[in-house]
Formats: C-alpha cells, sequence, structure tokens
C-alpha cells in the first residue's frame, strides 16, 4: 500500500516549464496511481499525510509592536532619536523629553494607521472552496460513491464532479466533459467565460497564455455553465493559484521614499556637522569647551524638522481616514498616499475598470451590412428557448445580452425544442413553431461554425466572413444566425438538423462601458495623470473601448513591439510584459500606479510605485495592493489622487516653512556665536522657541492647499528643494543678522551688547515672528492673492505671533531668562519685519513665475 500512496511528481501540464509533449489522460492517471474511479480512502489519507491540505499558504502581517519598531527605521525619527538620547547623556532633560515624545508619537501614529488598514482587509479570502464533490471507495473492492468532501482534503489523483456554479478546488485535467465553460477572471481578469474540453490533442496550441489550455481547469476559476469529470494533478501550494499567493518581491524604494530619504540625507549630514563645528569654533574663539554642548545639541535639534515624522504620518493618516469613510478606499500602506499624489502615469487593464463584465448588442445587421432588427429577434428567441428547454442554469453573458436588447419580442415565438451550446460545435438551437405543420431552427453561434453548414456558394460565404472579420476587427464580438423550416415531428432533434441553412445575418456585442469610466478619465487628465491601457485582449477590442469613451488610443501595439512601453494601449499582454512595462514607465522616470484585480496581475501591483487592487479582487491581488477600493472605479482612484495630493503638498509646504526658517535660524546662530562675547540664545530659550514653532505647524496637517497644487502631480524632488530652502534659509538669515546689527546699534554704550536678556529676549520675538510670516507667506503664495481666509495655518502663525509678544511679559518667560522690551525696540524690529516680508513675497513671485516657466513644483 505505501507505494500505491506515494507523493505523485509534479505534473508536466502544470510545472514550471512547458513539455515537450502533453500526456494523454490516461498517462496522468497512471503517473498519479490512480483510476476513473477515484482513490481509496487509505489511498487518500496517506497522501493527505504526505502532502498537507490543499490550502492557500498562510499570510502572515506584521504585529503592532513591530510595526512601532519599524517606524524607527525613519532616517530623521533615527537621528531624533539619538539627539535626545545625547541630551539624556549631558543632563538636558527637558531637551531628551521633548524629543523622546516626538519619537514616539511619530512610530505610534504610523503603527497604528497601518494596522486599522490589515484590521479592515483581514476578512477578504474568500476564492477558495470549503467542499467538493469527490470519487472515494472505502477499499479497492467497494464501487466509488460521490461524496461532498472539504476542499483541504483533496489529493493529487482524486477524480472530482464540476458542476455550473462551483468553484474549481485544485489544478485538474479534464476527463469527460459536456458544454464546459469556466470563468477566469480572477487569474486573468477577463470576464468572458472560456470553454473547456477534454479531447486529446497532440499539444498545447501555441501562443497561448498559461491559463488558456483547454484540457486544465484551475484553482480560483468558476464553472459557468457544462459539467465534467477531473483528475486532480496538483493541490495546495503547487498549485498556480497559490504558487502566486506567495510573497511578492520586494518592490524598489517608493516615490515618496526616495524623495525624502534625499532630503533627509542631506540635511542629516549637515545636522550631524553642527554640534562638532560649534564645540571647535568656540573653543578656538571664544575658550567655550563643553558649556556650549547643550546649545550645540540645541542648534542641531533647531536645524532638525522635529515633526516631520508626525507631520507626515498625520497628514497621510487623516486622508486615509477620510478616503476610507467617504468613499470606501483603504489605505493600506501609508505612504502609497503620498505615492499616489504623485501618479502621473496609470496602467489598467480593460476589462471590469473602463468596462463592465458584460458585453451589450451593439446592432444586428443582414448580409449586406444593413441594420436587421429582426435578426435581433430571432437570435433573442433562440437565446429565449434554448435557455427555457435545455434546462440550462442561466444564460450566457451574451444571451443575457440578446434578451436584454429584444426587449421580450421572443414572446412572439413559441418554443418547441432545443440542442444546447457545444464548445466542439461552438452552436446553440433553438426549434420554434413555424407556420402551418412545420418547425422552424434558429441556429445562432460562431460565425466560421454557422456558415459552414448554410446552403451557400463558396464566395458568398467568404464574402459573409470577410463582413464578420471587419466588424471583429473594429474590436466588436460576433455572432451569426441562421435559420431552416423543416416538417414538425416529434423525434428529437441533434446536431445532425443543423445542415442546408439560410443565412439570415450578424449580431455584434461591444463591451458595456462602465458608469462612470468616462467622467473618470477626463477627471485623471485634467490631473495631470495620463492613462495606459494594458489588456490581455485583441487590439482592436481594446481599441474599441477607448474610442466609445472618448479616449485616443494612438497607435495600439502589441506587447513584445519595440518602445511598447510609449504606448497608449497595448494588447495582448502576459503578466510578465504588464510587470516590464511599468518597470520600464518608473525607469523612464514616471511615477507609476497600477489597478489591477487577477492573479496575472500581481508581478505588475508589485512593480508600480502604487498598486491598486478592489475589494473583490482575488486575495493575493489585494496582499499585493497598496490601496484597495470598495468597488472597481475609476473614480474613486481620482478621489484618492487628489487625497494623495492633497497630504502631499500639506507636507511639502510644512517642509518648505521649516527647513527655510531653521536653516536661516541656524545659520544666523552660528554667526552670531562667534561674533558676541556669549552665546546668542540660552538652550532653553532655542528649544522653547523650537516648540512654540513646531507646535504651530501641526496645523498644517489640517490645512487645504489651493486649487493649483492639486492639479498636478505632487514630487518632492530633492536638488530643486534644497535649492528653494537654501535660498530662502539665506533670506531668513539676513533678516536675523539685520536684527543682530539693529540691536547692536540701538543699545546704549560699547558695553552694551553685555545686556544678555535683553538680547536674547529681542531675538527670541523676532525669529518667532518670522516664522509666523514664513508660515503665511511660503505657504500661502498664490492663496493670499485669491482672497481666501486664513485656514488652520494663518490662525497658528497669528497664535505663535502672539505667543513671540506676549511671552517675555509672563512667568513662563522670566523661567526662561526672557524680560520685556522697551516700546522702541518693538518698533525697531517691525521696521525690520516689514521689509523682511517685502523680500519675502517679492522672492515667492518671482520664484512662482520661474517655476511656471519651467513647469516645476514650487
Amino acid at each position: 500500500m505505501a507505494s500505491e500512496s506515494a507523493a505523485p511528481s509534479p505534473s508536466p501540464a502544470t510545472g514550471a516549464g512547458p513539455a515537450p509533449a502533453e500526456p494523454t489522460a490516461l498517462q496522468e492517471l497512471r503517473r498519479l496511481r490512480t483510476g476513473p474511479r477515484g482513490l481509496t480512502d487509505p489511498e487518500a489519507e496517506a497522501r493527505l499525510a504526505e502532502l498537507g491540505e490543499n490550502t492557500l499558504p498562510d499570510t502572515r502581517t506584521p504585529s503592532w509592536s513591530r510595526r512601532f519598531v519599524r517606524g524607527l527605521r525613519d532616517p530623521f525619527t533615527t537621528v531624533l532619536l539619538c539627539l535626545g538620547l545625547v541630551s539624556a547623556t549631558v543632563s538636558a532633560w527637558g531637551t531628551a523629553c521633548v524629543i523622546l515624545s516626538l519619537v514616539g508619537v511619530s512610530c505610534l501614529l504610523r503603527a497604528t494607521g497601518e494596522h486599522r488598514a490589515d484590521r479592515s482587509t483581514a476578512a477578504l479570502r474568500e476564492l477558495v472552496p470549503t467542499t467538493a464533490t469527490v470519487l472515494r471507495r472505502p477499499d479497492r473492492d467497494r464501487p466509488p460513491e460521490e461524496r461532498e468532501t472539504p476542499a483541504a482534503e483533496l489529493v493529487p489523483g482524486d477524480i472530482v464532479r464540476l458542476a455550473p456554479g462551483d468553484l474549481v478546488p485544485a489544478d485538474v485535467r479534464l476527463l469527460r466533459a459536456h458544454g464546459l465553460t469556466v470563468h477566469q477572471a480572477a487569474l486573468t481578469g477577463e470576464s468572458a467565460p472560456v470553454a473547456k474540453d477534454a479531447a486529446e490533442a497532440p499539444a498545447t496550441p501555441a501562443g497561448g497564455g498559461p491559463f488558456d489550455h483547454p484540457r486544465l481547469c484551475f484553482q480560483g476559476s468558476s464553472v459557468v455553465t457544462g459539467s465534467a469529470t477531473a483528475l486532480v494533478l496538483e493541490t495546495g501550494p503547487r498549485t498556480r493559484f497559490a504558487r502566486a499567493h506567495r510573497a511578492p518581491a520586494r518592490r524598489e524604494a517608493s516615490a515618496f521614499e526616495r524623495s525624502v530619504h534625499g532630503i533627509s540625507w542631506v540635511l542629516i549630514r549637515f545636522m550631524l556637522l553642527t554640534p562638532p563645528l560649534v564645540l571647535m569654533t568656540n573653543a578656538t574663539l571664544r575658550d567655550r569647551g563643553l558649556e556650549t554642548l547643550p546649545f550645540a545639541v540645541a542648534v542641531a535639534v533647531g536645524l532638525t524638522p522635529e515633526m516631520l515624522p508626525v507631520i507626515v504620518t498625520s497628514c497621510l493618516a487623516r486622508g486615509a481616514r477620510q478616503l476610507a469613510r467617504t468613499h470606501g478606499v483603504i489605505v493600506k500602506r501609508l505612504p502609497a498616499l503620498h505615492d499616489l499624489g504623485a501618479v502621473d502615469v496609470l496602467c489598467v487593464d480593460k476589462t471590469g475598470t473602463l468596462t463592465e463584465d458584460r458585453p451589450v448588442v451593439r446592432r444586428a445587421l443582414d448580409g449586406t451590412g444593413r441594420d436587421a432588427p429582426e435578426v435581433l429577434n430571432r437570435a433573442a428567441a433562440a437565446a429565449w428557448w434554448t435557455l427555457q428547454l435545455a434546462d440550462l442554469p442561466a444564460p450566457d453573458v451574451l444571451d443575457e445580452a440578446l434578451l436584454d436588447a429584444a426587449d421580450g419580442s421572443w414572446e412572439a415565438y413559441e418554443g418547441v425544442a432545443a440542442v444546447p451550446f457545444d464548445p466542439v460545435r461552438r452552436l446553440a438551437t433553438a426549434v420554434v413553431r413555424g407556420g402551418l405543420g412545420s418547425h422552424t431552427l434558429l441556429v445562432k453561434g460562431a460565425p466560421e461554425a454557422v456558415l459552414e453548414r448554410c446552403a451557400l456558394e463558396p464566395a458568398e460565404r467568404e464574402r459573409l466572413l470577410a463582413l464578420a472579420a471587419r466588424e471583429a476587427a473594429d474590436g466588436l464580438r460576433v455572432i451569426a444566425l441562421a435559420t431552416a423550416d423543416r416538417p414538425a415531428r416529434t423525434r428529437p432533434y441533434t446536431p445532425a438538423d443543423e445542415r442546408g441553412l439560410d443565412f439570415s445575418g450578424f449580431v455584434t456585442f461591444r463591451d458595456a462601458l462602465a458608469p462612470t469610466a468616462a467622467r473618470a478619465l477626463r477627471d485623471l487628465a485634467a490631473r495631470g495623470v495620463t492613462v495606459r491601457i494594458l489588456t490581455g485582449d485583441h487590439p482592436g477590442t481594446a481599441a474599441r473601448a477607448c474610442r466609445d469613451l472618448g479616449l485616443d488610443p494612438g497607435e495600439v501595439r502589441t506587447a513584445g513591439a519595440p518602445d511598447d512601453h510609449t504606448a497608449r494601449v497595448v494588447a495582448r499582454c502576459t503578466p510578465e510584459d504588464k510587470a516590464r512595462i511599468v518597470t520600464e514607465l518608473r525607469r523612464s522616470g514616471h511615477t507609476v500606479g497600477f489597478f489591477g484585480d487577477g492573479v496575472n496581475d500581481v508581478p505588475a501591483l508589485g512593480a508600480a510605485d502604487v498598486g491598486i487592487a478592489p475589494r473583490d479582487a482575488v486575495e493575493v491581488a489585494r496582499r499585493s495592493a497598496d490601496t484597495v477600493l470598495a468597488f472597481k472605479d475609476l473614480g474613486a482612484i481620482d478621489h484618492a489622487v487628489a487625497a494623495g495630493r492633497h497630504s502631499s503638498g500639506n507636507i511639502a509646504a510644512y517642509l518648505r516653512v521649516t527647513l527655510s526658517s531653521n536653516l536661516g535660524n541656524v545659520v544666523a546662530m552660528l554667526a552670531a556665536g562667534l561674533l558676541l562675547p556669549f552665546l546668542p540664545m540660552l538652550p532653553a530659550q532655542v528649544l522653547a522657541q523650537n516648540l512654540c514653532f513646531d507646535a504651530a505647524q501641526l496645523a498644517f496637517a489640517r490645512d487645504r492647499p489651493a486649487a493649483d497644487a492639486l492639479a498636478r502631480p505632487t514630487v518632492l524632488r530633492p536638488r530643486d528643494f534644497l535649492r528653494f530652502i537654501t535660498g530662502f534659509g539665506l533670506l531668513n538669515a539676513v533678516a536675523d543678522l539685520a536684527t543682530f546689527a539693529v540691536l547692536a546699534l540701538s543699545l546704549d554704550g560699547p558695553d552694551a551688547l553685555d545686556d544678555r536678556a535683553v538680547f536674547h529676549s529681542a531675538w527670541f520675538t523676532e525669529n518667532l515672528l518670522t516664522q509666523a510670516l514664513v508660515m503665511v507667506l511660503l505657504r500661502s503664495g498664490r492663496r493670499a492673492a485669491e482672497g481666501r481666509g486664513p485656514g488652520p495655518v494663518g490662525r497658528a502663525a497669528i497664535v505663535l505671533a502672539a505667543v513671540a509678544l506676549l511671552l517675555p511679559f509672563t512667568p513662563l518667560g522670566a523661567a526662561l531668562g526672557l524680560t520685556a522690551l522697551p516700546v522702541g525696540h518693538y518698533l525697531l524690529l517691525a521696521a525690520v519685519l516689514a521689509l523682511y516680508a517685502a523680500a519675502l513675497w517679492a522672492v515667492r513671485a518671482f520664484y512662482e513665475r520661474r517655476s511656471a516657466a519651467l513647469g516645476g513644483h514650487p
């Protein structure tokens, strides 16, 4: 018995490489040591123990604590953690507590947002059937019996029955089939059922995809019509469906990660040089050594955008929550929301995205190409009576389209008999009552099959075939209708009666357009997003769908053609083609989103900057995607893109403001530290100023960017960004040093600068006021000119200015070493600030004009 239950070797039909010749059904039965009567219970149990259950690979998501620790990988978070530890080492406990609190809040927000997204998608595994009808025997001497067995207990060598509505429980080889069609959308994304047949053939048809084998059915597909008996070839992790569920390869860094890391590491290098530079210069020029270490750490913290992790996570988490609440869009990986905002190319499949998973009648025409409504009525009558008299569970998609278009016209016909559709002859026949003592056959099916059975001259047959081919080349599906009058009889009708027919006409079908697709395409184009179609369909079918939606397909290329990644529509794409094209687009400098829902879309979902899948996609596609939509709707993607740009615009505005201001303050402090006989600001004052500025900048998480910021992809280009903050940072430093010069001239006597409290208070106030100006002017730009209200950022800037003016008068200000200034000093500061505001406004206007002329992103 041990030899009989040994694990079978991998099947050539489902292995990774093509076999030289396809094994026959008998050879497969022998290889798997089984027969048409199925396995015995002991054999099945032994194979189950050896090979394991027929289940999908287990997928585990990181725990909440692991996500929290993973948040420390952010470069700024790591540097903040190091600075906090350094502050604790030198007993600067206030600094350490503030910095470490920011680190904890950032990691907490990021871990909570990603954990919530995973919980929202945790219950979406539903594509593997729970039971299967299998032939089993208690022992070799007993006859086989059909059993409803848990699908998890299937093993290679089992014989299973398939019926309409069944989910295929494993990879199987058909032994017998009658009118079998299966729905493989979960595997290929294509909506049309695929005909399967058990007939032997010497080899798999050349050029077919991995799921196009006519004698194989795969786990994850479902039976639409017909019935079959099949041999289980592979189960569990060895099925094609399960292999696709394996963890995808780690993708390259996304657009968001590349841009933020590029900016971060430049600033980090500069920031890490600041403490040693401050220590060395003070020790050399002012004979101040380690006592300046707290000030050096405070200056380094002043350059650091401490709130960046908090602002980024808050903006993205808030945008993700609003998307989930208002549009049913789940963002599984928070940085993917920024990537959505940066997307400038969106790749989609045609089926189910631009079109629905159903055809509709376009027109009925006679042999001359003119409209012929009677052809539609007769075709609908054939569909109706075949459905009724052949006892089919449901009409196929083409018959359903006929019935919808004919709107009850079949009621004029009285059905007598039916010969159901057979994938081999590709025909279906309904018999209705004709004139007195006669029956009329209504035969519909593939044009070649129908015309072959018509009484036509060869030239006429060729002309009609050419007419059908022209319609098909235009992206339409075509069926032909023929009729024949026969004397009435009681004897059953068979396929042998489908001879000597009179050709009636053609009915053409197009894919039903998704209701929101045309508007969504216009909205995406208005946002600067180019939609590209990567489909496995015929080029004509893809081009037809684009034209029906008002989208110019341009030159439709076939996958593998030179520079196919530059085409608007690429047809005949395999999964590998889709991933390759997405990768080539990314290498060309584009930020690419990919929308897919089948196993064949998984490679492209992993290759894109941001992968998008609908909720009803296969589980592996949902797991590979960064964003999950409640419905298969391009309009939801448009909302997600807008939300991503909203969040990204706020993050970019925060970075512009904080880095420009911080860089200017640090440069001014370093210069003043060399010129003054004392520290330009006490460490506690530096940290208090940073804390006030950082608290005000939390308003960026709730701000609304100007409309022009949402009209184009949001990209943080490190080189342009650093050029921006360097220019405005130096302008800020000039304002700070001008304040220093004014204070030096306004104080009485050569020793007036020894009045440290006055100097510290004046510079503290001036710094906060300039930061409030920067928040309003660098953030607002055109917004102020548009006459809008202050918004969250404007209100936060007003509060910051009030703190700058009032804090020196409070007990907290006294504890920080601040003192009230004479009225004259406030007037001098007001003059400096007015000049600074005018210069800032002028430079910002020049920068906006230059960026607009160059097509940049200020």
